[in-house]
Order: C-alpha cells, then structure tokens, then sequence
C-alpha cells in the first residue's frame, strides 16, 4: 500500500512541475509551451509562486463561555457547507448559493438569516439552501443565524471565503 500511495503522490504533484518554455517562432512572435519546440532555442520560464487564501480561525471562545452557551444552544450543529476556504470561490457574476447544515430540524417560528461581513444579508427563510447575489469580489465574512422574530436563537461559526470574478474585456 505505502508504494500505491507514493505513486499517486507522485501523479498529483507532476503537473505542478511542469516547466514553460519562452521562444521565438518563425513568424518573430513570442511564444510559450510546455515542451521546448524542436530546433528553435527555448529559455525556460521562472514563474512566481500560485495565490493561495488561508483559512483565518476566529480565536477560540473562553471554556466556560462555551459550555453556557452549548446547554442554551436549541441546536447541536448550525453551520455553512458549500463555501470553499482554501481557494478563492469563482463566481464570475457574484451569485452563489450556500448550504445550511442544521441538526435537529428547523424548529416552527425559526427562520434562518445570512450575515454577510457582519451585517443581515437577504430576507429571512426557513429554507436551507441559501443564495448571495453579486457578491463583490475579494474576501468576505458569512455566518448563518436562527432567529425567531427579532430575536438570535444560535448563530454558526463565521466563514471566511474570497470571491473570485472574472472580468471579460
């Protein structure tokens, strides 16, 4: 098994090694590749280091902070699924839609509410399947709350993503 894993080890990390050739072709032009064309002098390309986003956890609340509020909590899991936090999320229009992990069940006059870097996104709705509309581009903070009226029942765990738009000239 240990000589299995090595091997698809192996085939997931080729194409990050891959090398960029520059050179000129007969037109004049400046062109690319991935494999250095035959007879035609090709300089390799040093290219900088990917983007990447890291996840931020929120520090951690005091112990005795938590235990209060995990017998007050009417729920056992509220939290956000379908947001990706280790690469930028890529909605060219800036329209997703979230996911609500919820246990137990949404109980009668709770609705959920969006917050969108700190602030009530949206009308509220008992449906868990939740969607942001031109969202901007660029990091942004999500937590999901169960309220009834205007009062919070329990509110998720904050989610920091980055929003990944595509300009087309």
């Amino acid at each position: 098994m240990g000589r299995g894993f090595l091997l698809m080890l192996l085939l997931i990390a080729l194409p990050a090694t891959a090398q960029i050739y520059k050179y000129t072709d007969a037109a004049g032009n400046t062109a690319y590749s991935n494999q250095p064309p035959d007879g035609v002098k090709a300089e390799p390309v040093e290219l900088p280091p990917l983007n990447s986003v890291e996840r931020q956890a929120p520090p951690a609340p005091p112990a005795e902070t938590t235990s209060r509020e995990q017998s007050r909590s009417a729920y056992e899991v509220l939290e956000l699924t379908n947001l990706p936090t280790t690469e930028a999320l890529r909605a060219n229009n800036g329209t997703f839609t979230v996911n609500v992990l919820i246990k137990p069940r949404l109980q009668g006059p709770h609705l959920f509410r969006l917050l969108l870097d700190d602030q009530p996104y949206g009308q509220p709705s008992n449906v868990p399947i939740l969607q942001l509309v031109n969202i901007d581009r660029g990091t942004h903070s999500l937590a999901v709350q169960v309220i009834e009226g205007e009062n919070v029942v329990q509110q998720s765990p904050i989610v920091t993503f980055t929003v990944q738009r595509v300009h087309k000239p």
